[in-house]
């Protein structure tokens, strides 16, 4: 499974997520939409309204946009047993 976190490095959410990940030893990218137009474009992409909306991860298929913990663990544990 790819994890895909779209963010900023000037964002404490971004922050919160990338630690988040990097606890439970998942491999993930880290997408800077704020440093890179390519990786904007990719965000704008996944919403209709095409706004910049991070952090937003996307799991497989999944998207995510500012998980509360317990949802994002459920949608890991559900594509890890996939």
């Amino acid at each position: 499974m790819t994890i895909k976190l779209y963010g900023s490095k000037q964002c404490h959410k971004s922050d919160y997520y990338k630690t988040f990940l990097e606890t439970r030893n998942l491999d993930y990218v880290f997408l800077d939409v704020i440093e890179n137009a390519v990786y904007a474009e990719e965000l704008c992409n996944l919403y209709k309204n095409r706004k910049l909306n991070f952090p937003t991860l996307l799991l497989g298929e999944k998207k995510l946009r500012n998980p509360k913990d317990n949802e994002l663990d459920k949608w890991i544990n559900k594509l890890n047993d996939a």
